[in-house]
Formats: structure tokens, sequence, C-alpha cells
């Protein structure tokens, strides 16, 4: 049984194809940019493996093209068992699943096995060193560390994310960074995801204070030339985006 946060059913931005989403609550985190501050704390809903396999199971006619369910969050992997028991009953109806996760929590055997069975993981890259991650998600950096080459040591399909916040890591200093940091890992895309404002009444809403409250949201066409140039580095022998 977990606590979950919320579903979305018909989700296109969490992996491939359609996708039903499972929004878990809980997070090691607490990043400067986070727009789903609720997906901290418990919402009360508890539901059990069998709960939530009957309500993704009812989308499987959708899944013909790649999709499936996503395990989000708050931090999915801080409930691995729930995860892999649930995954069990997916697995008997032929749906796979994708992680999305920060890669913040310790690399435990249920963690390790919720990795594996995975037919993809979408993993958090917050900041390129261990002062600016520890500053901004008061997080443990060799964590993330940790499943990124475990992720790249079992052949896992794996889709890297940053959030570009502007001020704090929005400069082309920034990419290098990133990508040096990347390249031990074996990944087959890179995404830059602007910051944005439109999560800031939940701060308001649970009265703790927002970080960022007075930043803006972050320019398309600035963060498209990041992208660009982040392609660039990755990508060298490529012309184009």
């Amino acid at each position: 049984m977990a606590d979950v946060h919320s579903f979305e059913s018909m989700a296109a931005l969490d992996g491939e194809g359609l996708r039903y989403a499972i929004f878990l609550t809980g997070c090691p985190l607490r990043c400067w940019y986070c727009h789903n501050p609720d997906a901290w704390f418990p919402s009360g809903k508890n539901v059990t493996a069998e709960q939530a396999f009957q309500k993704a199971r009812r989308f499987k006619p959708y899944f013909k093209h790649g999709g499936g369910v996503t395990f989000s969050g708050g931090e999915p992997l801080l409930n691995a068992d729930f995860i892999n028991e649930t995954a069990e009953l997916l697995h008997g109806e032929g749906i796979g699943y994708c992680l999305d996760t920060s890669g913040s929590v310790p690399l435990t055997d249920s963690v390790r096995k919720a990795l594996d069975r995975a037919d993809m993981v979408i993993l958090d890259v917050k900041f390129p060193d261990p002062e600016r991650y520890r500053l901004y998600t008061g997080g443990d950096f060799s964590r993330f560390i940790e499943i990124g080459r475990y992720c790249t040591k079992i052949g896992a399909r794996l889709w890297l994310r940053t959030v570009v916040v502007p001020g704090i890591n929005d400069s082309e200093a920034d990419m290098e960074q990133y990508a040096a940091l990347v390249k031990e890992f074996k990944f087959e895309r890179y995404e830059l995801l602007g910051f944005h404002t439109m999560g800031f009444f939940k701060y308001e809403n649970l009265q703790i204070t927002n970080p960022l409250a007075n930043v803006a949201a972050m320019d398309r066409d600035r963060l498209d030339e990041l992208q660009r140039y982040l392609n660039s580095i990755l990508h060298p022998q490529s012309k184009g985006n």
C-alpha cells in the first residue's frame, strides 16, 4: 500500500506513448523550483497495489503504441515495494512501466528491482555538482550518481531531464558542466525543461515559503538556445537540433 497524490489518465509527457500516471507522495528533496510541493506531504489516499492495477488496466487498449504506466511523484522510489508489487500485476497483463525519478534515494534491493524491470527511466539531473545540488535541493548528490550509474550498468532505457531556472543554471557554462557530468551515463535523450510559475499558488495554499517567488518563468527562446547548445556538446558530429 502507498499514499497516492493523484492519478492521471492519458498523460503524454511522462514517457513514450499514452501513459497512466500514478503520482506518489513523499520526497527527500526540497527543490527550490518544485512545482508540486503538495506531493511532499501525505494525501491520506492510501491505495493498494491491486487497486492501482485495476485503475491502470482499464487503459490497456490505449497502450498499444509504446504506452503504459508511469510512476512519478514526489519521489516514486520511496515506494519501491509498492511499485514492485504493482509491477507484478501489470506485467501479468502485458503492461510495462516507466519510472520518473530524481534518483535521490539509497540504492536498496527494492529500488534495484524497480529499476531492473522498468521499460524506461526518466532521471532528473538537478545540478551538475554536489555544492549546488545540496544548496538548491537539500539532497545527497552521491545518490543521484549511484542511480545513474546503475541504470547505465543494467542497460536501462534512460532519458535525462533538467529544469532550467533563470539566474541559477541558465548559462552556456552550466550546459557544459551538465554535459561533462552525464558523459558516464548511457542515455537516449537529454531534455531541458523551462522553470514555470504555475505551481506558485500551491506554496500559498500550503503556507510554505517559495524561494523563487520573485523569479519569472524561463524564456522559451532562451531555453531553445540552451537546448541546441547542449545538444551540440553531447552530439558534436550531428548538425541541427
